[in-house]
């Protein structure tokens, strides 16, 4: 019961901690049964975020912007976040919630799928210091070689939801049988954040599960 109340305060505590605006958009995302990222991944991001200080953000999976709003909050005066979603209900959404929260001028949101567009950016050349995955789980490992043309010695990569509410663990065939390809796809995309010489990568076991990995 003493951990228990100890968690309880902790979380009250990150509420108050949010603004109001973002609070607002929270409740509202989690009534209108939308994924957004959990209270112990809000507090990594912002602890990652005060304590790294990047130029640049890249976001994979911006649903209805919550969690690049928050990021917003965190970051360096100079920092821009870049965002991607394809969901056209999710896009509205979070186009109005940056202009709700007043972050429209330091969040840019791109319209399309992630793969189209992180192969463009690389192409481009784009470099980002700092980038947080959460989009579809069964494509993280497609994604991956896009990311890397873009994420610069020093660079963050945040995964989330890498555990799969514990699945990850499981044989292949102790999970349903609609999720086993997402299975397979991310147990190969932890298999390769954790033995790439050019990552140094930790699991946590927080929220659904987060890799952090820096790039060495």
């Amino acid at each position: 019961m003493i951990v228990d109340e100890r968690i309880a305060a902790y979380i009250f505590s990150l509420e108050r901690e949010m603004p109001e605006k973002l609070n607002a958009i929270e409740k509202q995302a989690l009534a209108d049964y939308v994924p957004i990222i959990k209270k112990p991944t809000q507090s990594l991001l912002r602890f990652m975020l005060r304590s790294l200080k990047p130029d640049s953000i890249l976001e994979v999976g911006a649903a209805v912007g919550f969690s690049s709003i928050l990021m917003s909050e965190y970051m360096p005066e100079n920092c821009h976040i870049t965002t991607i979603e394809k969901m056209p209900e999710r896009i509205v959404k979070a186009r109005e919630n940056m202009v709700y929260a007043g972050k429209e001028e330091r969040i840019t949101l791109l319209e399309g799928d992630a793969a189209d567009i992180l192969k463009q950016l690389s192409d481009e050349g784009k470099s980002f210091d700092f980038m947080f995955m959460d989009a579809a789980k069964g494509q993280y490992i497609n994604f991956l070689p896009d990311i890397m043309k873009m994420l610069p010695v020093g660079g963050t990569l945040i995964s989330d939801n890498v555990l799969q509410d514990g699945d990850i663990v499981q044989s292949r065939y102790g999970v349903t049988r609609r999720n086993r390809t997402i299975h397979s796809r991310m147990r190969e995309y932890l298999y390769e954040l954790t033995h790439m010489k050019e990552f140094d990568t930790i699991v946590l076991p927080i929220g659904d599960g987060v890799t952090l990995s820096t790039r060495i």
